[in-house]
């Protein structure tokens, strides 16, 4: 089993990475997060999670090893297959979402693409025990626009495709939905464009 990669980034999409190392190029999935941390470096050590299927190879890539902690984590989860995982924690990082999980926040789950409520529900029961969740020194806050319709969602993820911060187009967005909570994705982009 692959633990991490240690080389040159030779591209770098918000869902992908390719690693050179010795020669060979590895080609990863990663998470929003992961690409934040990524975004700017020459060189990075990604920790890999393996899927091997009968059809392909795929290798998932993260930042720390805490994010790589909690796919396993979720992936464990009956429902939950490594893309869902990956656009979890693409949604909040893993120290939120251990903070979700712990308060039994099904809301937020549900706010991510693709998670009904007996997924969220399903995630909550089966990681509650799992995860250790330590309030270092004080709650965590769960990011605004968690409670942001998919709209919201669709464009602060948008809005990191272009080149911002997640938490720079999160905070935006969050204003411009709550004084317009009827625009669609592209007035909203367009919105947060002019105050970016």
């Amino acid at each position: 089993m692959i633990d991490y990669i240690k080389g040159e980034i030779t591209e770098l999409t918000p869902a992908s990475v390719t690693l050179e190392c010795n020669g060979i190029g590895y080609l990863a999935n990663i998470s929003l997060n992961t690409y934040t941390v990524l975004n700017g470096q020459q060189s990075a050590k990604l920790y890999i999670y393996e899927s091997i299927r009968e059809d392909a190879h795929v290798l998932f890539g993260f930042a720390d090893k805490h994010e790589r902690e909690i796919f396993l984590h979720l992936i464990s989860v009956s429902g939950v297959g490594p893309s869902t995982g990956r656009m979890i924690l693409s949604s909040l990082t893993s120290r939120e979402l251990e903070a979700v999980i712990a308060s039994e926040n099904a809301t937020v789950l549900q706010s991510v693409k693709g998670i009904g409520a007996k997924t969220a529900q399903r995630i909550i029961i089966d990681l509650k025990d799992k995860i250790k969740y330590t309030e270092e020194g004080s709650t965590i806050k769960i990011p605004a626009a968690l409670f942001v319709s998919g709209v919201g969602q669709e464009a602060v993820s948008a809005l990191v495709m272009l080149g911002f911060t997640k938490q720079a187009s999160e905070k935006v967005v969050v204003k411009i939905v709550k004084e317009s909570p009827s625009l669609s994705v592209e007035a909203i982009i367009k919105e947060a464009l002019k105050r970016m």
